[in-house]
C-alpha cells in the first residue's frame, strides 16, 4: 500500500511535487509522442499516492473531493497537460464504481487503486454515426469490439470498457489490461496532447466476470459527467497557466523589442506598451479560467455525488460547463497570444512553446464548446434542463 494522503493540502503538496519532477521532461515527451511510451513519468503519477485520494473513506479512500481533484490536476497540467491526462477516465471510474459498483467490485478494484494501479478506459469509438455509437458486445460472458481515444488504458492495470449486453444495454466492463485477448497500440498521431497515447484497444474474446450496469447511472440525476468535466477544466485551465508562465519567462530572459518599440523609446520587449496591455489582458483572463475552475469545485462539493434532485444536478453540471467552455477558449488564446508577445524568435522549435497551442486546441475539441453555451442559455431563457448525459 502507498502512503494515503489524507487531506487536502496533503494531496496538493504531492502534486506540486510531482510537478517538479514531470516539468522537465515535458518537451521531449510531447516530441517523442507516441513512440516512446512515457513510462518514467506515469511510475511516477502511480506512485505518488494521488490516484486515490477520492476513494470514498468508507472503502478505505481518503475521501477527498471536486475541489482537491481540480487543484491537483491544475497543477500537473500546468507541468505536463498530456500525463495530468491520463488518469481523467481514472477518477470517473472510481465514482462510478462508488456509486454503482458492488462491495465486491470496489474492494477488489479499490484495492488495486490504493496500491497505485490505475485503470484505463475504453469508452469512445471509431466509425459511427458519433463516439458513442457503440459496436463493441458482452455476449456469453465474452467481451468484443474496438475502442479509440483511449487515454490510460496502454499502461493501465484494468481497462473500462463500455459495451452492450446481448439484451442491448449499456454496461461497464472492468478487464485486466493483460487479459487474453486485449490488445492496445500506439496508433496516437495528434498535433497536441501526444503523450496520452489515446489509441486503439481491441478487445476479442475476452471473458469478463467484472460488469456494471452502466445505463442505469444516467436514469437519475447523477454528477458524473460533471465530475468528468471538471478534470477537463482543469487540464485547459493548466495549460492557459503554463502558456502565461512560458511568456513571462521568455519576455524577461529573451526576447528583443520590436523595432517601432526601440523608436519609441523601450529598452526591452517587457517594457513596450502594446506587450505589457496583451500580458494584462492575458492574466486577468487566465486568472478568471482558474477562479471559475474553483467556483465550480466547490459548487460540486456542495452538491456531492449523488444529487438530491434533477436541479441539483443540473446545477452542477451547467456550472462546470461554463467553467468548461471559458478555459478551453482561454488556454487557446493564451498558447497563440504567446507568440504575439514574444515575437519571431519564440517560434524556434527549440523552445517547443507552440506544444501549448497544440495542447489546448486538440484537448478542446473533446466534447463541443458550442453545446455548452447552448445548454446554459436554454437553462436560464427557457428553464430547460441540460440533458442527463456523461459530457456536461
Amino acid at each position: 500500500m502507498l502512503t494515503q494522503l489524507l487531506t487536502h493540502d496533503e494531496a496538493v503538496t504531492a502534486a506540486h511535487r510531482l510537478a517538479a519532477e514531470l516539468a522537465p521532461g515535458a518537451i521531449q515527451r510531447d516530441r517523442d509522442g507516441a513512440t516512446v511510451i512515457p513510462s518514467a513519468a506515469l511510475a511516477a503519477l502511480d506512485g505518488s499516492g494521488l490516484l486515490g485520494i477520492t476513494i470514498p473513506a468508507a472503502d478505505g479512500g481518503p475521501g477527498l473531493g471536486p475541489r482537491t481533484l481540480a487543484e491537483v490536476t491544475r497543477i500537473l497540467a500546468t507541468a505536463d497537460p498530456a500525463v495530468a491526462q491520463v488518469p481523467q477516465g481514472h477518477f470517473l471510474m472510481i465514482d462510478i464504481l462508488a456509486v454503482h459498483g458492488s462491495a465486491d467490485a470496489r474492494a477488489h478494484l479499490f484495492g488495486d487503486v490504493l496500491a497505485g494501479k490505475r485503470l484505463g478506459n475504453g469508452l469512445a469509438e471509431r466509425g459511427g454515426k458519433h463516439a458513442q455509437d457503440l459496436r463493441t458486445r458482452i455476449v456469453d460472458s465474452r467481451l468484443n469490439g474496438v475502442k479509440f481515444y483511449t487515454t490510460g488504458a496502454l499502461t493501465s492495470a484494468w481497462i473500462a470498457v463500455s459495451a452492450l449486453d446481448a439484451d442491448g444495454r449499456l454496461v461497464l466492463a472492468f478487464v485486466p489490461r493483460e487479459a487474453p485477448g486485449v490488445t492496445v497500440d500506439t496508433d496516437w498521431d495528434v498535433i497536441g496532447q501526444r503523450a496520452t497515447i489515446s489509441g486503439t484497444a481491441t478487445f476479442s474474446d475476452v471473458p469478463v466476470s467484472l460488469v456494471i450496469d452502466y445505463a442505469s447511472a444516467y436514469e437519475v440525476p447523477q454528477q458524473l459527467g460533471a465530475r468528468a468535466q471538471l478534470v477537463h477544466t482543469a487540464i485547459e485551465a493548466g495549460i492557459a497557466g503554463a502558456a502565461l508562465r512560458d511568456a513571462r519567462d521568455y519576455l524577461r530572459s529573451t526576447a528583443r523589442p520590436s523595432s517601432e518599440a526601440v523608436r519609441a523609446g523601450h529598452r526591452s520587449a517587457a517594457e513596450d506598451p502594446n506587450v505589457r496591455y496583451r500580458y494584462g489582458r492575458l492574466v486577468s483572463r487566465v486568472r478568471a479560467a482558474e477562479a471559475l475552475l474553483a467556483s465550480a469545485a466547490g459548487t460540486l462539493d456542495e452538491i456531492g455525488l449523488v444529487p438530491s434532485s434533477a436541479d441539483e444536478a443540473a446545477r452542477g453540471s451547467l456550472t462546470v460547463a461554463a467553467a468548461k467552455a471559458f478555459a478551453s477558449e482561454v488556454a487557446v488564446e493564451a498558447g497563440s497570444e504567446l507568440f504575439a508577445m514574444c515575437g519571431t524568435s519564440a517560434a524556434a522549435s527549440k523552445w517547443d512553446l507552440d506544444r501549448h497551442w497544440r495542447n489546448a486546441r486538440t484537448h478542446s475539441i473533446h466534447d463541443p464548446l458550442d453545446w455548452k453555451y447552448t445548454h446554459l442559455a436554454a437553462y436560464d431563457l427557457s428553464d430547460v434542463l441540460p440533458p442527463n448525459h456523461g459530457q456536461i
